[in-house]
């Protein structure tokens, strides 16, 4: 143990009867829930109501919406959404407007609701990018001397 880690453990012993928890902040933490019934909606406004922290929960049954603000954590409201037994996820949808090509097919969800496509930011672009390198390596290897089919241009 060097001298960093030393002070570090004596840090942790004085510090051990103050603990510092760091201050949740005030957020809205929008899930995708299937609900199909007054019941389903309101078993699942119940449950997350009662976690705490809560300030709100709203419900868009129609688009499968449910809006949780409060100091909470999405993880924990995400489990506790799935707890009812009811399929839920984060909300995977952004606005049309925000998403540069809204109709790739990455983006473009026939479920999504009105005026909304899936985030394609959080997914993996490695294929665009594959595509890209593809093209590159045609034209820079077209008049290499190591390669016995290229064209000489002198």
């Amino acid at each position: 143990m060097g001298v960093g880690g030393t002070l570090e453990y004596l840090s942790d012993l004085v510090n051990s009867g103050h603990k510092h928890k760091k201050k949740k902040q005030l957020q809205t933490v929008e899930l995708k829930v299937r609900m199909d019934c007054d019941g389903c909606e309101l078993k699942v406004k119940k449950a997350l109501s009662s976690l705490s922290g809560v300030k709100s929960v709203e419900i868009n049954r129609k688009q499968q919406k449910v809006s949780v603000t409060g100091y909470v954590e999405a993880n924990k409201v995400l489990k506790k959404a799935k707890s009812t037994g009811k399929r839920a996820e984060i909300w995977p949808y952004v606005p049309y407007n925000l998403v540069a090509q809204p109709y790739i097919a990455q983006a473009y969800d026939k479920k999504a609701p009105p005026g909304y496509v899936r985030n394609v930011e959080n997914m993996n672009m490695t294929s665009s990018t594959g595509t890209v390198t593809r093209y590159e390596d045609p034209y820079t290897t077209m008049f290499s001397d190591d390669n016995p089919n290229a064209c000489s241009i002198m």
